[in-house]
């Protein structure tokens, strides 16, 4: 499929970087991009084994869902619409690789929520997030109020989501929102230089701590824990496990073949 508003590159061997491209939007969400979207999750490139997301330019990762095409909408409309939204962000947050959201200018309302959506959160100095819908009569519909509260905790959520406060890189560091806070000419390669880390390692490993931790958050201790060791006696079974351990005790560096 040829993309009209994402654009793929492949920096290094086993990193893809994708970027929402609708600068005239500030990158907003609406239903063709969600739908590109969908098409790239359903059809990820096989040999991935980091996805670095983000927004084109650099004023905004993505300034949100777009409003022009939800001011019409009705009860029907917008249920729609959130579901499909939240569909697409579901089935980003399961991809079996890890997803780092460099996140460059504003990142509101659905921007914020397709961050959260992402493992690892990289902000750049400029970039600003919030959840402003209260301000437009309607509330985060994109998983948002469930995303948030578990990232930062009911109180945080709240205050954000109710007072449409947008707020800076160092706020949302403080907060948790962010893992970390980078000069906004440096974002890309330290995005490149983490995924280049995690790509170095075993692909079946990290896709099972990836899910497994997923999985496991809302569980009690007991289902959480014999979860852990279901995916950690799977990783026994591995051709990878087999080569990683010989090269840790032959003081080699392992090579990989997500087998």
């Amino acid at each position: 499929m040829d993309y009209r508003f994402l654009k793929t590159e492949q920096p290094e061997a086993g990193i893809c970087v994708l970027t929402i491209s609708r600068p005239e939007a500030l990158n907003a969400l609406n239903r063709d991009v969600l739908e590109e979207l969908d098409h790239f999750t359903s059809n990820f490139p096989e040999q991935t084994r980091v996805l670095i997301l983000r927004g084109e330019g650099t004023k905004s990762f993505v300034a949100g869902a777009d409003i022009a095409q939800m001011a019409g909408f009705g009860a029907e409309e917008g249920l729609d619409f959130g579901r499909y939204g939240a569909k697409v962000f579901r089935a980003i947050e399961e991809l079996p690789v890890p997803v780092i959201a460099a996140v460059n200018g504003f990142a509101l309302g659905g921007g914020c929520e397709l961050a959260m959506a992402c493992d690892i959160r990289i902000a750049s100095d400029n970039a600003k997030f919030g959840q402003p819908e209260v301000k437009l009569g309607i509330i985060p519909g994109f998983s948002g109020t469930y995303r948030l509260a578990k990232l930062i905790g009911q109180g945080y959520a709240k205050e954000m989501i109710c007072s449409a406060r947008v707020i800076r890189a160092d706020e949302a560091l403080r907060i948790g929102l962010v893992n970390h806070v980078i000069p906004q000419e440096e974002l890309m390669d330290y995005a490149i230089g983490l995924a280049r880390d995690i790509a170095a390692n075993a692909p079946i490993a990290v896709g099972l701590a990836k899910r497994c931790i997923n999985e496991i958050y809302d569980m009690d201790e007991t289902a959480a824990l014999a979860a852990e060791n279901e995916a950690f006696s799977k990783c026994f079974a591995t051709a990878d496990q087999k080569e990683g351990m010989q090269a840790f005790l032959s003081k080699k560096k392992p090579a990989f073949n997500n087998k």
